[in-house]
C-alpha cells in the first residue's frame, strides 16, 4: 500500500526560476535606465524633447511584464487559480487606490501590495505591483506619461516584500514590524523615484532645485534631494505613516487570508508522507 499525505500544506512564495530571474532583471535593467539616464545627459542632449517618450516605453514594458508571467509560468506552472488570484489581488488594490487619492500621501494600497509580495513571492508580487497600478490608472483616469513609470516604481515595491528574509520561518510580531518597516521605507523611495521620473523635465524652477543638463552627477543629484525635501516628502511621509499602520493593525487578518488562499490554490505547496497503518 502506498503512503498517504497527511498534514497540513504550508503556503510558501512563489520560488523564482532561472527564467523569472532573466525576465525581471531584464524588466529592471530597462526601469533604472528609463529613470536614470537624464541625470547621464549632456548639455546639448536636447532633454526637453523625449519627454514625451513616456508612451514608448510603455509600449516596450508591456511585452516585458508578459515575459515575465510567461517566465514565471514556465518555472513554476501557474494554472487559472494563481491568475485569477492576481487579478482578484489587482483589482483589490485597484479599488483602494482611490479611497485616499494620494490626498496628503495617504493611499491604503501600498499596504496590501507589500504583504501580496511577501507571501507570494518576488515574481508574482512584481506582476501584481505592475498590473494593479494600471488597473487603478485605468479606474481613475491616471492615465499618463508618468504611468509606465508607476507601474514599474510598484513592481519594485511587491518584489522588494518578495524578497525580504525567513519568508517561510518568520511570523508572528516579528514578520509584522519587518514588514511595516520595509513598507515605510518603499513608501519613500516610491515617491522619491518617481520625482526622478518628472523632475528633470519641469522648467520654472528655484535654481537651487532645478536640474541642469550637463552638470556633475554629484551636483545635480544634491538639487534632487533639496527638491524632494521641498515637494514630496510631505507626502512620502504621511504614506509610510498609513502603511506601517494598516500593516500593523491589519496585518495578521491579511497575511492569514493570503496564505490560506495560497494554501488552497497549492502554490508549491510541499507535501509530506506517512507510512500506512497495519
Amino acid at each position: 500500500m502506498t503512503a498517504a499525505p497527511t498534514g497540513q500544506a504550508q503556503a510558501r512564495p512563489i520560488r523564482l526560476g532561472r527564467r523569472s530571474i532573466a525576465a525581471l532583471a531584464l524588466v529592471t535593467a530597462v526601469g533604472v535606465a528609463a529613470f536614470g539616464w537624464p541625470l547621464l545627459a549632456g548639455a546639448g542632449s536636447g532633454l526637453s524633447d523625449h519627454a514625451q517618450d513616456a508612451p514608448w516605453l510603455f509600449a516596450a514594458l508591456l511585452p516585458l511584464l508578459l515575459a515575465v508571467v510567461v517566465a514565471t509560468i514556465a518555472d513554476v506552472g501557474l494554472d487559472a487559480k494563481a491568475i485569477a488570484m492576481l487579478g482578484v489581488l489587482a483589482a483589490a488594490g485597484a479599488a483602494l487606490r482611490p479611497l485616499g487619492a494620494g490626498t496628503a500621501g495617504i493611499e491604503p494600497m501600498f499596504f496590501l501590495m507589500v504583504l501580496s509580495g511577501r507571501v507570494l513571492g518576488p515574481g508574482f508580487g512584481f506582476v501584481l505591483g505592475s498590473v494593479s497600478m494600471f488597473a487603478s490608472a485605468l479606474l481613475t483616469g491616471g492615465v499618463g506619461p508618468w504611468m509606465p513609470f508607476q507601474m514599474l516604481s510598484m513592481g519594485w515595491v511587491c518584489m522588494g516584500a518578495g524578497l525580504l528574509p525567513g519568508p517561510d520561518t518568520l511570523r508572528g510580531r516579528r514578520e509584522l514590524w519587518l514588514l511595516a518597516a520595509y513598507g515605510a521605507v518603499s513608501s519613500v523611495l516610491y515617491g522619491t523615484v518617481m520625482n526622478l521620473q518628472g523632475w528633470p523635465y519641469l522648467g520654472g524652477l528655484a535654481t537651487g532645485v532645478s536640474f541642469v543638463p550637463g552638470d556633475p552627477l554629484a551636483d545635480n543629484l544634491g538639487r534632487f534631494i533639496a527638491y524632494c525635501l521641498a515637494t514630496s516628502l510631505g507626502w512620502d511621509l504621511p504614506r509610510a505613516v498609513v502603511t506601517v499602520l494598516l500593516s500593523l493593525t491589519l496585518g495578521p487578518a491579511v497575511l492569514k487570508a493570503l496564505r490560506r488562499a495560497t494554501r488552497r490554490a497549492a502554490f508549491e505547496a510541499p507535501v509530506t508522507f506517512e507510512a500506512p497503518k497495519p
